[in-house]
């Protein structure tokens, strides 16, 4: 890890739609200057979704894995980031004092309707996390 790169960890719950975007989007705009991870309280499986909207913006995360939140217990980060308020709560105490931060954003596998409809929610969230991402990473680096 060089001086410069930041290690970032998100969380939220099933490590299946939220955190997994930000993590791939994280790591698509950061680059070498970021380590990033995601993980959940309790993990289920990537959202098939989530996989086609992210696809939709030129990125894979078909191979992508959920990820219990325990594998990262004892690393060291410099952000702890939350998407979700669930996990915002049972957020656990990491080593080297990382800065949280919480962002709610709705879980659009929760999202009800036609498949467009469903298919929207994750775009919304993915497109609110990008310029979110997009926005923190402009002011770290400053």
């Amino acid at each position: 890890m060089t001086s410069k790169q930041l290690r970032v960890l998100f969380l939220c719950t099933h490590n299946s739609a939220r955190s997994q975007m930000a993590e791939a989007l994280l790591r698509h705009h950061g680059g070498a200057a970021v380590e990033v991870y995601s993980a959940g309280s309790e993990p289920s499986q990537v959202h098939p979704l989530a996989v086609q909207v992210m696809q939709e913006s030129g990125i894979d995360v078909s191979d992508a894995d959920s990820k219990h939140l325990a594998q990262f217990i004892g690393q060291d980060f410099n952000y702890v980031i939350t998407v979700c308020d669930s996990a915002n709560e049972s957020c656990p105490v990491f080593p080297g004092d990382p800065e949280r931060i919480h962002w709610s954003f709705d879980d659009p596998s929760a999202a009800t309707g036609s498949e467009e409809e469903r298919l929207k929610a994750f775009r919304d969230v993915r497109n609110l996390l990008n310029m979110r991402l997009q926005n923190w990473l402009l002011a770290v680096n400053r």
